[in-house]
């Protein structure tokens, strides 16, 4: 047996969903007939959350929601755990897959995703403003070298703290990121909406930059908060 043979992915996609309780009903069942536990959000506007089983239930898992209309590109990032680390499954209705409290926030209009081999460039231009728009505990274990800390305490905060140093940052090179990807692309896009146009975000989040990028050439420092057990990956 494998010394991490539980399989984590952290997933998200923002899609129209016209029936959150159906598909919260086929999501539910889809992971507890695989043993798979985590937690998943469902609302109109996606679904996001962390899952976790043995491997070959977590790809069945994933090649059945790509499957379902609207949620092709399925944003997935994986990693391994030696021991399962949720206790149970739940699917949850909430009015937001990523809580940020501004109606009417179209991620559709998110900034530029950078992938994760073209991100080291961007936030090494000395013309680039890099933001971390996770909250203050989160960017305490760990972030990019001279990242901007909003100092929030959850993501609702975001918006006010964009809207205070709006004069700062417009006309600029705007580099964010977050953990999965998923608060980056409200976060771009809400900046799109207040004139801030030059946005740019990390394709994947944190996550998929420390999986895909080698640590000799890596510019993190310190750990990733993840919302389980775990609290904390490198």
């Amino acid at each position: 047996m494998p010394a991490r043979p539980i399989r984590v992915a952290a997933l998200y996609r923002f899609a129209s969903v016209d029936d959150p309780a159906a598909l919260k009903a086929t999501l539910a069942t889809a992971c507890c007939s695989r043993g798979v536990k985590g937690t998943l959000i469902v609302s109109g506007e996606g679904l996001n959350g962390t899952v976790a089983g043995s491997s070959a239930a977590i790809a069945a898992l994933v090649s059945e929601i790509e499957a379902m209309p609207g949620f092709e590109g399925l944003d997935v990032k994986y990693s391994d755990a030696s021991t399962m680390p949720f206790h149970r499954m739940k699917v949850r209705i909430k009015p937001e897959i990523v809580t940020m409290g501004i109606a009417g926030i179209d991620a559709s209009e998110a900034g530029v995703r950078v992938d994760p081999r073209d991100w080291n460039a961007l936030i090494s231009d000395p013309e680039t403003i890099v933001v971390d728009t996770r909250n203050d505990y989160e960017v305490a274990l760990g972030t990019f070298q001279g990242a901007v800390n909003p100092q929030t305490t959850s993501f609702r905060a975001f918006p006010a703290w964009a809207e205070q140093h709006r004069d700062q940052l417009a006309g600029r090179k705007v580099a964010m990121f977050c953990t999965g990807g998923i608060r980056c692309e409200k976060a771009t896009a809400y900046m799109r909406s207040i004139g801030i146009e030059d946005v740019f975000h990390l394709k994947g989040g944190i996550l998929r930059y420390l999986e895909e990028t080698p640590a000799e050439t890596s510019l993190w420092q310190g750990e990733c908060f993840v919302f389980d057990e775990r609290v904390a990956v490198s």
